[in-house]
């Protein structure tokens, strides 16, 4: 996003043109489509904040109709795919200078095509200043909103539907933000406002807060006091001046008075005793800088101290600031962090928020909203259409933090059904998803970028070529290229900018930007032709496998799964083959497998555990369509259901790379039911249940599954969860601990990958796990 150079004033859209170089519509994304708006609006920002319908491109399978046809043409695929236009809900939040608002709002005002309401919700001390200008604009009547409870309504929001939104901030180490793990609740808290002054709220539950404390010495005593010293009437310009200060210059420190440490008290020799100490027996002038920098670290200071004894008062130990104070400043969230471990030793922890600028937006908003019950649903940010959070390092890519300081950009995309922890998780509080963390990792997180920008152009082709009637298919997979390559180069700077780094996020990231140009299905026809050569292969391993002996039958079982998991069209040296040798199948897979030991092998202990009684019911995450699902898993389901256990069949909500979808494991299921006994009466006695998992990812996040995934786990006591495939078992869930007996297998695609972790292309992951009594 490019700096503004526009006074704020004028007259139409074209004012805010010439002020931006990046397109209006893509800062004001899906405008036309508006339905509600609400607005904060603070001393120098203003955040906005609508809700829109969003129309985009799905893939739709469903089963011929043979009714007039006498046998089924073998030559025909097993299902038909139809393109239809859906439509979702999308909330949108853009923070700007409010010396933009007039550009902003004309902008708004002439491409405000269909809303639906008459009223936007405001909040902020600007809802006063601004409101006569807002009405007369955008011709809708301004409703106020008590600025504390949108705030905490704003937070709960973020903290509930955003994993990654808190963080830890640690100066100097590398990476400078840590992000929180999922809490399975987020109460209760303190939420710590530093606006003009200091708020301390103590939250309890969605409704219920009360404001506990305060201090009148907060943001705008820095400011005041800041400008008295200083002659800087700016806020920005006094955080940029004490970002180039030494406090030491105007302070007095413990060493200062007692020439080192004061050993009996425990007090550091760089500890502040008095801030501003010198200025009274120096004679020396001080600079703007220093003076900057002491009155930040004194205000800051303050504010620790008085939330950790809050804190402390009221038995919590996590903190959450926000205000216009922060801002994302590291000094200033360095100094707090400082004086809260200091004060608490350890036992309080200082947290702060990716998205803190839009609390009170998104909590007008919802206030505004509550017809519409938004905290019913989950929501998800939009990789592709949010702004990430900056580094504090101006080195780090300059341009790319010049260009964000102007407008400031949040999408969250409503998902259907609620998604909630998987009760199987032994600690749900302690459940971190991703095996490897890449904002940590410097060498796996340049070797893992690289390869996705090298995977780049056969995306493309891909994402073409499922399109083949399409017109623009061509311009829109090129646009979808070059918004990928920016999100990579904003990683590679600032890997820590949407949150932690990680395999999933990358490949989530991509997910979003191919959805984002209507590409939200690239290998539907390659599902669809791998499914129907699949099934017609189905009753020949079936008969095979029938006759074998039990022991080998099982170890049989356990090479299909994995040599099914081989056709991952995701990973590079799979479909390199796949697309030279249009032959290559189950049985070539198969010897391409390592030989025994694997690399990871529990295999014994998983063959004695099944000499033992059956399971009650088995939950199955399924991986890749075709040879995956239909000759690996589902025989592996077959061998389960005759052996008296329930299965539970957890597919992907949504289509990713070729991930077997939920709405195409249904037809799959009816095609295999046709041909088999088992599995036909199985379906039939519900013994055997497809749901989906609330995912379109090819990782899996058990912190965040499908409402009635869970509701099933429940209700059948699933006492096996057995994930397969190198996103779901390798990159996610590796070390995930669950109450219950696991079994996670997966093939490694990856030559780097398998090095790393000891072995070679085509190891095999064998992980039988069992709960520590």
């Amino acid at each position: 996003m490019a700096e503004c150079g526009a006074s704020g004033s004028g007259s139409s859209g074209d004012s805010l043109d010439k002020s931006i170089t990046l397109p209006p519509d893509e800062i004001f994304r899906n405008l036309e489509n508006a339905k509600r708006f609400a607005i904060d609006i603070g001393g120098s920002l203003t955040k906005l904040a609508y809700y829109s319908t969003v129309q985009h491109k799905v893939a739709k399978v469903r089963s011929f109709d043979h009714s007039d046809k006498d046998t089924e043409q073998d030559h025909e695929p097993p299902y038909e795919i139809s393109v239809q236009e859906e439509v979702t809900a999308r909330l949108h939040f853009v923070k700007f200078e409010n010396t933009y608002i007039e550009a902003c709002l004309d902008f708004i005002k002439d491409h405000l095509v269909n809303t639906e309401t008459k009223v936007i919700q405001a909040t902020g001390g600007g809802a006063y200043k601004f409101k006569d200008l807002i009405e007369e604009k955008l011709q809708l009547k301004v409703d106020k909103e008590d600025v504390m409870t949108c705030l905490i309504r704003g937070c709960n929001f973020v903290l509930k539907n955003i994993p990654q939104e808190a963080f830890v901030y640690q100066k100097g180490s590398n990476p400078e933000f840590r992000f929180q793990t999922h809490q399975p609740s987020v109460f209760p808290y303190l939420l710590v406002s530093v606006g003009s002054g200091v708020s301390i709220v103590k939250v309890e539950t969605e409704d219920r807060f009360e404001w506990i404390g305060g201090s009148s010495i907060g943001g705008g005593t820095f400011w005041g006091l800041g400008a008295l010293l200083t002659k800087t009437k700016s806020f920005d310009e006094l955080l940029h001046l004490a970002s180039r200060g030494q406090h030491t210059n105007v302070d007095m420190l413990v060493q200062d008075i007692y020439g080192g440490a004061h050993q009996t008290l425990g007090l550091s020799g760089n500890l502040i005793a008095s801030s501003f100490g010198k200025s009274a027996t120096a004679d020396t002038e001080f600079s703007k800088e220093d003076m900057a920098k002491s009155l930040l670290h004194m205000i800051s200071n303050d504010i620790g101290q008085l939330a950790c004894l809050y804190a402390k008062l009221h038995c919590l130990d996590r903190v959450y600031f926000g205000g216009f104070f922060i801002r994302g400043h590291p000094v200033t969230m360095r100094t707090i962090t400082y004086s809260i471990n200091f004060f608490s030793k350890g036992e309080v922890q200082a947290l702060f928020l990716r998205h803190e600028g839009y609390l009170g937006a998104i909590g007008a908003f919802l206030k505004g909203a509550e017809q519409d019950n938004p905290n019913q649903y989950s929501w998800e940010e939009n990789y592709a259409g949010s702004s990430g959070l900056m580094s504090s390092s101006p080195e780090l890519c300059p341009t790319q933090r010049a260009r964000s300081g102007t407008f400031d950009l949040l999408e969250m995309d409503r998902l259907e059904r609620p998604l909630v922890n998987l009760p199987l998780l032994l600690d749900p509080s302690s459940y971190v998803p991703d095996t490897v963390d890449l904002t940590d990792d410097a060498l796996a997180r340049k070797y893992w970028l690289t390869c996705f920008e090298e995977a780049l152009d056969g995306v493309v082709k891909r994402a073409v070529a499922s399109q083949p009637g399409s017109v623009d298919a061509a311009e829109r997979a090129e646009k979808f290229r070059q918004k990928y390559w920016d999100k990579l180069q904003t990683l590679r700077h600032q890997p820590f900018a949407y949150g932690t780094l990680t395999v999933r996020s990358l490949l989530d990231t991509r997910e979003h930007c191919l959805n984002e140009f209507n590409f939200p299905d690239p290998y539907s026809k390659v599902k669809q032709k791998d499914n129907g050569v699949a099934l017609k292969c189905f009753q020949r391993v079936i008969h095979s496998l029938d006759a074998l002996g039990w022991e080998e039958r099982q170890l049989a079982l356990v090479k299909g799964l994995l040599a099914g998991n081989v056709f991952d069209w995701g990973a590079k040296a799979v479909s390199d083959v796949l697309e030279s040798d249009p032959q290559f199948g189950f049985e070539e897979a198969k010897r391409k497998l390592q030989e025994r030991p694997w690399l990871v092998d529990s295999y014994s202990n998983w063959l004695q555990r099944l000499k033992g009684p059956p399971h009650k019911c088995a939950l199955i995450f399924a991986d890749n369509s075709g040879v995956d699902v239909i000759l690996g898993v589902f025989p592996f389901v077959r061998e389960l259901l005759s052996r008296g256990t329930e299965v539970i069949l957890a597919c992907n909500s949504g289509p990713a790379l070729n991930d077997v979808t939920y709405s195409e494991s249904l037809i799959v299921a009816e095609r295999i039911a046709a041909m088999d006994p088992v599995v036909r009466s199985a379906l039939r006695e519900e013994r055997l249940l497809l749901t989906r998992t609330g995912s379109s990812s090819p990782c899996l996040d058990l912190s965040r599954l499908d409402k009635g995934l869970a509701v099933l786990v429940r209700e059948r006591g699933a006492d096996l969860v057995v994930i397969e495939g190198m996103g779901r078992a390798v990159h996610t869930n590796y070390h995930a601990a669950l109450r219950c007996e696991s079994l996670k297998l997966a093939v490694i695609k990856n030559s780097w990958l398998a090095e790393r972790l000891g072995g070679r292309l085509f190891s095999v992951i064998f992980k039988y796990e069992v709960p520590a009594e």
